[in-house]
């Protein structure tokens, strides 16, 4: 396990309890760098929005335990934030809340000319996703997939 795997697990153990507590979703924890600084955020929800407020209670209560636990050496700039609807799937959690739902799908290579797709998110596992694109069906080996998001449609 990286450093920076080590950082976000241990990370979400004391953000989990938090988050819960205020009857939220702990979406994500990500530590990554960014313009020579170091940030670690922790994305919450719940049904109807995050607001400010939500953002604000929880990065209190979180910057305590960090302080308290004081485990990652560099110097970091921490946030807590929504994680806004254009956010990439990355847990079973977030393809189960999006089945039936119109997802965008990205791929690193070109497949039949092109490199974008959208549809019905219909089936998914650990190694695939399957999407109902205007009734072709499309499997995407997660592999391939530079992207996969909920649709945003206007």
């Amino acid at each position: 396990m990286s450093r920076r795997e080590e950082y976000e697990k241990r990370a979400e153990e004391l953000l989990a309890p938090i988050v819960e507590q205020n009857e939220f979703e702990l979406v994500d924890v990500e530590y990554v760098k960014e313009a020579g600084n170091w940030y670690l955020r922790g994305y919450i929800d719940k049904p109807g929005g995050i607001t400010v407020n939500d953002c604000e209670t929880v990065s209190r209560a979180f910057s305590d335990k960090l302080d308290e636990n004081d485990f990652i050496e560099d110097s970091y700039i921490m946030e807590i934030s929504s994680p806004g609807l254009d956010r990439p799937l990355k847990k079973e959690k977030d393809f189960q809340r999006n089945m039936g739902k119109l997802v965008e799908v990205r791929t690193y290579r070109p497949i039949e000319k092109q490199k974008e797709f959208c549809g019905i998110l219909t089936a998914f596992d650990s190694n695939s996703v399957t999407i109902d694109e205007d009734g072709t069906e499309r499997t995407f080996e997660k592999k391939d997939m530079a992207l996969i998001r909920q649709a945003i449609e206007f």
